[in-house]
């Protein structure tokens, strides 16, 4: 309800100054059907039966400049996934701090990714979503500061993006709900181009506390651990304020007609229980005046390090020098905990690979048509699935 009053507010504000600011209202939508072709198959969300909200999205952007280098921008997004629940997915004010340089503070998108900025604008990328081997951290904004600056190195444009700030929101590491708390969070992103090609790196560090406590099994691991004075165990695998960090390099191409794009990434929680990830994917493309023809593929790999594994002692020595098994209670024949932090550890690992082809079609100056076939395999478990998804998006 404050959110419905807060966009109100900024509409009723500008419309009664508009003499002091210049207001702009602008949006984009995407409306997408997809479903898997095996018989029980689940993808991105998707299932054998058609579905149309999955992908499916509504949103508006109120930029208001209120002179002297000084602006707000709010942007509403309503998604398909939520029941088209609308939420606030930016609200930020910018300070022109110089003619090639600017200051901004709020809600922010985290410039993980080349395409973070238009993250949810599918008319900006080819694809009818970004690959998501690399593109799927479930929280893309944080609260705090951002400055850029613009400058020309030789003949190359450079753009460098500085950030600080912190992530607190509900996000998907054990279960599809865990409360998430990522402090003192800084990074830089850095892109340089000469008009054809662009590369780019970015690195941002941070403090990670992931409350598991959704997750019965590793709950009662992780008091196990704590009933048997294994604090070093429990530290080495619990999510509070631990070391992190991603890392991300890409390079992108756009020189008569072909398209090609490339990224690399790495995301880790020092001393915790998830594991460490590696993601990439690359893609080529062929633009034939209003039809875009893209293949891509993409992969991930990612596993804890052989050390976290048997970290856990079967017995330890109890008064008198008797060995008291390590176990679970309650459990006949008994559970092991250093059975069990191997298998909680060895559930983190994943590794896949997935190969898209994707037509676009620019029907209208402000509209394309999309369909994208998907295969998925599952390095692990020597499964697969096949996608198709297919819809409009466009910008106004």
């Amino acid at each position: 309800m404050k959110k419905r009053y807060l966009m109100t507010s900024l509409l009723l504000a500008g419309f009664a100054t508009q003499s002091y600011a210049d207001i702009r209202i602008n949006g984009f939508a995407s409306i997408y059907g997809g479903q898997t072709l095996g018989s029980d198959d689940m993808l991105y969300n998707y299932s054998d039966e058609l579905d149309w909200q999955n992908d499916s999205l509504f949103a508006v952007q109120v930029s208001a400049d209120v002179m002297d280098g000084l602006s707000a921008t709010a942007q509403l997004i309503a998604r398909g996934s939520d029941d088209f629940n609308a939420e606030f997915e930016w609200a930020y004010l910018t300070y022109e701090v110089s003619e090639n340089s600017q200051l901004s503070a709020g809600k922010m998108r985290i410039p993980f990714y080349r395409y973070s900025d238009f993250l949810d604008v599918g008319y900006a990328y080819r694809w009818v979503r970004p690959p998501q081997s690399v593109y799927n951290l479930s929280f893309s904004t944080y609260e705090g500061l951002s400055y850029l600056h613009n400058s020309t190195i030789g003949e190359l444009d450079s753009s460098l993006q500085l950030m600080v700030g912190a992530v607190d929101t509900d996000i998907t590491a054990v279960t599809y709900s865990d409360a998430a708390e990522l402090k003192d969070t800084i990074g830089i992103n850095w892109s340089l181009s000469n008009g054809w090609l662009t590369g780019r790196v970015a690195y941002f560090v941070s403090e990670a506390s992931i409350d598991v406590s959704g997750s019965s099994e590793l709950s009662g691991l992780f008091n196990g651990l704590q009933a048997y004075g294994l604090n070093q165990q429990y530290n080495n695998l619990a999510i509070e304020e631990d070391d992190a960090y991603f890392a991300a390099i890409g390079i992108g191409i756009d020189y008569n007609d072909i398209l090609f794009d490339a990224e690399y990434t790495q995301f880790e929680i020092d001393n915790s229980i998830l594991a460490k990830q590696t993601q990439y994917y690359v893609s080529l493309g062929y633009r034939m005046d209003s039809v875009t023809l893209s293949a891509t593929y993409e992969g991930n790999d990612d596993e804890n390090s052989n050390d976290q594994f048997n970290q856990v002692p079967r017995s330890i020595t109890g008064p008198g020098g008797v060995q008291i098994p390590v176990v679970a209670p309650g459990t006949n024949p008994p559970l092991y905990l250093q059975d069990a932090t191997n298998l909680a550890l060895a559930s983190q690992a994943a590794k896949s690979n997935a190969y898209s082809f994707t037509v676009r079609y620019d029907f209208h100056p402000s509209a394309a048509f999309k369909v994208e076939f998907t295969h998925f395999e599952d390095d692990l478990s020597n499964s697969d699935a096949d996608l198709v998804t297919f819809g409009v998006d466009l910008v106004f």
